[in-house]
């Protein structure tokens, strides 16, 4: 609930498109990852870090963005990827001062920053795998195992901290994350391009297309931006005399990227089926892609009918109007809602669905 209230927040400050942030933080209620933010996966609380750490650094406040970061990189390993939010924010700042400040100064200035945001996102990371080293590497430092768990390492073959020291203990980057997603999961690059797992790619194919589709969409239409890097927004900046809003807002570029990237790494290096929850909870482009394509795209949100907000307290501007929940809408008029908005709800609501009933019964799922 805190994730979808930190997603509105993020939308509101990044889309400048209320509308488009409120369908965003009601697509995020039936997301199809919904299974593993409801129940108790860390998913949930990354998510809020995650979006969170995103609007703090919108409205500037750069140390309070790389805090919250950090702590969700203690949430989730696939937090590091967030140091590109904080980088691309000091580089636009770089660039924005260069004409007007010292440029040596400046730019020694960009180094400590970055150092300092990269030091202070990996160190959750770096602190789990030093102490995964001193458990199993270093002789008497492991803590005691109750006998009743040592049983069940001894039933099911798991290796316990006071045995023979694994081999990551001699690497010279000992990294015991590497080792375990290498030895017990298979995970490497293309090590999950199997005929078998042909079922495993069509699970998550609709996230894969989403995410490709929202990333295509935004570079055909911003290409010069994307070719700067979002340093430059254009090239007689005459086009930004009315700049987009919504999801092709010039400030979602970073978000995107974000979002390719994790797509990218995760279609090729992990197990492909994760990708739902992988994205679910760490991009929002996963939520306004779709927001977007619902305004833009399906008549009947513009014809749905609105019905007086009532303040909570008397200093509250009176006269306001909020939309009623425009998907329970949607949903009500389903026969006549566009192809585009079927195949967005019907995926949200299908994988929504699939997740509680297959999961909760120990079933193969995302």
């Amino acid at each position: 609930m805190l994730a979808a209230v930190a997603l509105h927040d993020l939308g509101c400050l990044v889309l400048h498109c209320p509308r488009q942030s409120f369908y965003a933080a009601l697509l995020f209620c039936l997301s199809p990852a919904n299974v593993f933010l409801a129940a108790g996966y860390s998913e949930a609380l990354f998510a809020l870090l995650t979006f969170s750490a995103m609007g703090q650094l919108e409205r500037g406040r750069v140390w309070t963005s790389v805090l919250l970061f950090a702590i969700a990189t203690g949430v989730r390993s696939n937090g590091l990827v967030s140091v590109g939010f904080l980088m691309h924010s000091q580089c636009q700042g770089f660039f924005s001062s260069l004409t007007m400040l010292n440029p040596l100064r400046q730019l020694f200035k960009l180094m400590a920053s970055l150092f300092l945001s990269v030091f202070t996102l990996g160190l959750p990371f770096a602190l789990f795998q030093y102490y995964a080293y001193t458990q199993f590497c270093l002789p008497g430092s492991a803590r005691p195992i109750p006998e009743p768990l040592v049983q069940l390492a001894v039933d099911k073959g798991y290796r316990i901290a006071e045995g023979n020291e694994p081999p990551w203990c001699f690497w010279d980057v000992p990294l015991i994350y590497s080792y375990i997603q290498d030895v017990y999961w298979n995970v490497g690059f293309l090590k999950y391009y199997e005929l078998k797992q042909v079922p495993n790619f069509l699970l998550a194919a609709p996230v894969a297309i989403l995410v490709a589709w929202a990333t295509w969409t935004y570079v055909t239409t911003h290409p010069w931006l994307c070719l700067t890097l979002g340093l430059q927004r254009s090239k007689n900046n005459k086009t930004l005399e009315k700049p987009d809003l919504g999801f092709l807002s010039p400030q979602v570029f970073v978000y995107v990227v974000h979002a390719a990237v994790l797509l990218l790494f995760g279609g090729l290096c992990m197990h492909v089926q994760v990708l739902t929850r992988f994205l679910g909870s760490s991009t929002p482009i996963m939520y306004w892609f779709p927001a977007h394509l619902l305004q833009d795209q399906e008549p009947l949100l513009r014809s749905l009918k609105t019905v007086p907000w009532k303040p909570l307290a008397e200093d509250s501007p009176p006269g306001q109007k909020v939309p009623r929940n425009p998907i329970m809408g949607l949903l009500y008029h389903w026969k006549t809602c566009s192809p585009v908005t079927r195949y967005i709800l019907g995926y949200f609501l299908t994988y929504w669905l699939l997740g509680l009933l297959l999961h909760c019964n120990f079933l193969p799922w995302t």
